[in-house]
């Protein structure tokens, strides 16, 4: 369970992130997001975040908060332990937490980061994010988007029938 402090892992529960702000290299970069099923889109997004800064903290959401997501089906397939486990191993990830709000605004609030960086299929004017960041002077960018990978896609193509 994540509810401890797992350095092995590099997961770091939410209520302790105060206490670890102080210690990571700036400039601290910020990421959030299901990273259900961890496809080349993903490890692409998460190398480009990390090469913005000195230190990632990638936030999950909670299993809860991934279904309020709209995701078709019964996502996230995977639990939160295990794609916390999966994006803390990689070698771009500074920390992992997670959060069970709609938005990770208390996080980013706690974290105070220099970049907050979302995927490609996203728009900075309309993350919901972007004027808080930018109240303590946080700059919001917009990573990379590998065409034809997504989850999405990926289930359907492993759910479709074989020709």
């Amino acid at each position: 369970m994540l509810d401890k402090w797992d350095s092995s892992l590099k997961c770091l529960p939410p209520e302790r992130l105060h206490e670890m702000a102080a210690r990571l290299a700036r400039p601290l970069v910020f990421t959030n997001g299901v990273f259900d099923i961890l496809h080349a889109g993903h490890v692409r997004s998460l190398e480009a975040a990390s090469a913005q800064g000195s230190s990632l903290v990638v936030a999950l959401n909670t299993d809860r908060s991934a279904r309020g997501l709209g995701k078709r089906g019964d996502r996230p397939y995977h639990t939160l332990e295990d794609r916390a486990r999966v994006v803390g191993a990689l070698a771009c990830v500074s920390w992992v937490t997670w959060f069970d709000d709609p938005t990770p605004e208390a996080l980013l609030t706690a974290l105070r980061p220099d970049v907050y960086v979302k995927g490609g299929d996203y728009r900075v004017e309309d993350l919901p994010e972007t004027p808080l960041v930018r109240s303590w002077g946080g700059r919001v960018s917009i990573g990379p988007y590998l065409p034809g990978h997504s989850s999405t896609q990926l289930i359907e193509h492993l759910r479709a029938p074989a020709p």
